[in-house]
């Protein structure tokens, strides 16, 4: 071994030994990781082979890519993956900016009792659980008992089912998702402006800023490669939509516009009990995210500079 060798390995180890408090703290998760995500992966094969249950996952008999072909050639390939990208890419135009605003316009309000005001309001919807906020969006939205159609009402309108109306269920559950999510996403934001010197502000208003072009020119910089990271992440996940609100809000009426893939993967696995196909939907799902992470990731290395890796 020479002698460069020799100095790099001493050195690895004065690192270990300085920051050991540090390792340690991470071990749990590293071990949980290790247990909820890698070791789950032994399950893919399921994906190749026609799973029986006493044969076991090895001794299931080999199909190859059989599985994969009739998803393809499923009538409902073509339905599930358009809802899932129509949803995703529409939750993704509207909510991911929002939370930015929202970070924008808070930090620039001096008030602060009115901005932990608003704070509070805006963070308290993402405590309520998904099961709970899909019965207060059903509640609402009756036909007979709900608010809004009391409100329609009284304004001489007849009472809408919003739930059996395909054309409405995408905002449904796009512009719920923003009410109960924007403020709680925005407090990363809120984090990354908290690092911006108020020396910047000062200079910034005593050339003569306004507070747009404050935040024009120091505070959305600031945040930019905080969002860029959070976007390419959220690119990386197009096609996983949470199941639970999506199955919570169907209906039979609605199912041609709800059923997105993490419901159809439900569906065949678990209630048909088809668990081979399920797990290639869902093989080809997570391939699919991970081709679109490394697409995006590369295209925002190249325009700005911020990437994963």
């Amino acid at each position: 071994m020479n002698s460069a060798a020799i100095k790099r390995k001493g050195h690895v180890g004065r690192v270990l030994r300085r920051d050991a408090s540090l390792w340690l703290f991470c071990i749990p998760g590293i071990v949980l990781t290790f247990i909820f995500s890698y070791i789950p992966m032994y399950g893919i094969q399921l994906a190749f082979k026609r799973f029986n249950a006493t044969a076991g996952i090895w001794g299931s008999d080999w199909q190859g890519l059989y599985y994969f072909k009739r998803f393809f050639e499923s009538p409902y390939f073509e339905s599930t993956i358009w809802n899932t990208l129509v949803i995703s890419f529409y939750g993704l135009l509207v909510s991911f900016p929002i939370p930015i605003i929202l970070a924008l316009l808070l930090n620039s309000l001096h008030h602060k009792r009115y901005r932990k005001l608003i704070q509070t309001v805006t963070y308290a919807p993402n405590f309520i659980s998904v099961v709970v906020m899909c019965g207060m969006i059903i509640l609402f939205l009756s036909p007979t008992v709900g608010v809004i159609n009391s409100v329609l009402h009284l304004f001489g309108m007849d009472p809408v089912n919003f739930m059996a109306k395909q054309e409405y269920w995408r905002h449904i559950y796009v512009w719920t998702g923003v009410w109960q999510t924007a403020g709680w996403s925005s407090v990363i934001f809120f984090a990354a402006l908290a690092g911006v010197s108020p020396e910047l502000h000062e200079a910034a208003r005593c050339d003569g800023a306004t507070k747009f072009q404050l935040i024009r020119h120091i505070d959305f910089p600031s945040i930019l490669p905080t969002a860029t990271i959070l976007l390419i992440l959220n690119c990386g996940s197009i096609l996983s939509v949470g199941f639970e609100k999506a199955y919570l809000l169907q209906n039979n009426l609605n199912l041609s516009v709800s059923e997105i893939i993490s419901t159809y993967v439900y569906k065949v696995g678990l209630i048909n009990n088809d668990i081979s196909y399920s797990t290639a939907i869902g093989l080809f799902n997570t391939l699919i995210n991970l081709v679109l992470l490394l697409m995006v990731n590369k295209i925002a290395d190249k325009l700005s500079g911020n990437s994963l890796w």
